[in-house]
């Protein structure tokens, strides 16, 4: 049984955006207000696998503004660089 996540941003109907992370396994769905949210989501529907995870799907709606995937891929750039570009540990 292949793990695999689909992660949707979309609009929230308020200015803002959010990311949708549904687990295709069981059919669950979470809803991430922002990016460390869902870290800690996934890594909360990863450990019903033992952690393990074959693939993280994403897409965007098409009604997300360009300023919000924008913002998206901006804090998911700095976060990444966060966790794996930390030379100095």
């Amino acid at each position: 049984m292949k793990v695999i996540f689909e992660a949707t941003i979309k609009e929230n109907g308020i200015g803002g955006w959010f990311i949708q992370l549904k687990d295709t396994v069981d059919g669950r769905v979470e809803n991430c207000n922002d990016l460390e949210e869902f870290s800690i989501t996934i890594e909360k529907l990863g450990s019903d696998y033992g952690g393990h995870i074959d693939e993280v799907k994403w897409s965007v709606d098409e009604n997300v503004s360009p300023n919000h995937l924008t913002e998206v891929k901006a804090k998911m750039a700095k976060y990444h660089k966060e966790l794996f570009d930390d030379s100095n540990d």
